[in-house]
C-alpha cells in the first residue's frame, strides 16, 4: 500500500507505536480490547483542531466503548500544553515523524501550506475493530472541515458486544 493511499473499511490497520503527550509509549495492538477511534489533526493550538478535539471530548460517553486517541506530528510536549489547556479527557500521540500518518494515508505532501511543509497530518478519522480491522475511514484533504462524527459514532456503536481482540 502506497504510503499516500488510506487503508480502507476492511483492511487490516496498521500498528503502530507512538508516545503520548505525557511521554509513555501507547500501541495500537495493547488497546484491542475494545474498539479504538484514530483522529488525525494537523495541529495543536489550531482553531479547527480545537473546535474538533472539544467536540469530541464534549460528547465522550457517545464514543464509549471505544478506546478514543488523538495523533498529530506535534511534539509530546506541545500535545502536553494543549490537552491541559483544553482539558481533554483522552490521549494525544506525538508522530512527530509523520510516519504513521503515512501509513494512514494521513499526511500532506508538501501541499498544506505556501510554505510547502511536509510533515503535518491531514484531518483523518478511523475506527478500528477488536481483531484490528479498520471498520470505519475517512481522510479530509481540507483542513478546514471536521470529520463526519455522527458517522463515527454509528462505527462504534455497531461493534458493541463483539468479542474481545485477537488472541
Amino acid at each position: 500500500m502506497s504510503s499516500l493511499t488510506p487503508p480502507s473499511e476492511g483492511d487490516s490497520a496498521p500498528n503502530f507505536t507512538l508516545y503520548t503527550d505525557e511521554q509513555q509509549p501507547w500501541r495500537l495492538s495493547d488497546h484491542l480490547d475494545q474498539p479504538t477511534v484514530l483522529l488525525f489533526f494537523p495541529g495543536a493550538f489550531t482553531s479547527v483542531c480545537t473546535t474538533e478535539l472539544n467536540a469530541v471530548n464534549n460528547d465522550l460517553a457517545a464514543f464509549e466503548p471505544a478506546h478514543v486517541v488523538g495523533i498529530s506530528t506535534d511534539s509530546p510536549a506541545v500535545l502536553s500544553e494543549f490537552r491541559s489547556a483544553q482539558q481533554l479527557a483522552f490521549p494525544l500521540l506525538s508522530d512527530h515523524d509523520a510516519n504513521v500518518c503515512a501509513e494512514y494515508g494521513a499526511k500532506y505532501n508538501q501541499n498544506f501550506t505556501d510554505m510547502e511543509l511536509d510533515r503535518v497530518a491531514k484531518r483523518s478519522a478511523f475506527v478500528v475493530d477488536q481483531t484490528g480491522t479498520i471498520q470505519y475511514a475517512e481522510v479530509l484533504d481540507d483542513a478546514g472541515q471536521q470529520p463526519n462524527f455522527d458517522a463515527i459514532k454509528r462505527s462504534v456503536q455497531g461493534l458493541k458486544g463483539q468479542g474481545s481482540g485477537p488472541q
